[in-house]
């Protein structure tokens, strides 16, 4: 992968180091300046959900070579309110209008 920047989402795998057997996507707040092994680098960011919500903030230590782009996660509309229209028959100053 090419260099990351702020704000890219990545899939961090087990070809990123082996404590990520099961994949997490990782929303990159900065690459950290720590001096490191050759091909390794820290990253602090954001875990995030399916919907991208971020769930907690880490650190992680990496290989470069093992970091891949996440797919773009879909907003998923949730329930919430619906607004109410106002109605054109109503008067003003009377209910519903």
């Amino acid at each position: 992968m090419a260099e990351v920047k702020a704000g890219d989402i990545l899939l961090i795998g087990r070809a990123a180091s082996v404590q990520f057997g099961t994949p997490i996507r990782f929303r990159l707040i900065r690459q950290l300046d720590w001096t490191t092994y050759d091909g390794w680098v820290w990253l602090d960011g954001y875990q995030v959900d399916e919907r991208g919500d971020a769930v907690v903030r880490r650190s992680i230590f990496v290989k470069r070579a093992g970091l891949r782009a996440a797919p773009v996660p879909v907003a998923i509309k949730g329930p919430g309110r619906q607004r109410r229209g106002i109605r054109q028959d109503a008067a003003p100053g009377r209910p519903g209008g």
